[in-house]
C-alpha cells in the first residue's frame, strides 16, 4: 500500500482541496519509464493529477536523485556548465529545473510569510529562531 499522507487533492472546485491524509487520494496508475511515477485520483472531485504536480520536477523526466545533485551543486555555487559536467544533465535542462525550484521556493516563501503571526519582538530573533527550525530539514524537503 503506498503511503498518500504527504499528498493532497489541487483541484480548486474540490471540497477536500488542500486537506494532507484525508483518505480521498488513491494510486490509479503509474507513469514514466520505469513506472515510477504515480498518477492520483480523488475519489471527492474525481480530479486525476501526478504526484510531482506543483513541484519542481513537475513535467520532468529527471530520476528525482539525479534532480537533487543537479539542485546541490547550484546551492554550492557551481557553475551552469560546470554542474553540466558533473551531473551529465544539459544546461538547458539544468536552467529549466533552476527556474522551476526558484519560482517553487518564492511561492513557498511567500505563502509561509502570508501565514507567519505579527510579533511585535525583536526581528533578529524571529529570524534566527526560524532558520533554527529548518535546519533540521532538508532543504529540498523545503522546495518540494
Amino acid at each position: 500500500m503506498d503511503d498518500l499522507s504527504s499528498f493532497c487533492c489541487l483541484n480548486p472546485e474540490c471540497p477536500l482541496r488542500g486537506r494532507r491524509d484525508a483518505g480521498n487520494l488513491s494510486v490509479r496508475d503509474r507513469y514514466g519509464k520505469q513506472r515510477h511515477i504515480r498518477l492520483l485520483h480523488c475519489n471527492a472531485c474525481k480530479a486525476r493529477f501526478s504526484e510531482r504536480k506543483g513541484t519542481p520536477l513537475s513535467g520532468s523526466c529527471l530520476p528525482p536523485g539525479v534532480a537533487v545533485s543537479v539542485l546541490e551543486h547550484l546551492v554550492e555555487g557551481n557553475g551552469i556548465r560546470q554542474t553540466e559536467r558533473l551531473v551529465g544533465v544539459h544546461r538547458d535542462t539544468i536552467m529549466r529545473l533552476a527556474r522551476k525550484a526558484g519560482d517553487h521556493a518564492r511561492h513557498a516563501h511567500d505563502e509561509l510569510v502570508a501565514f507567519s503571526p505579527r510579533d511585535p519582538g525583536d526581528l533578529v530573533s524571529r529570524v534566527s529562531s526560524t532558520v533554527t527550525d529548518f535546519s533540521c530539514h532538508s532543504w529540498f524537503d523545503l522546495i518540494c
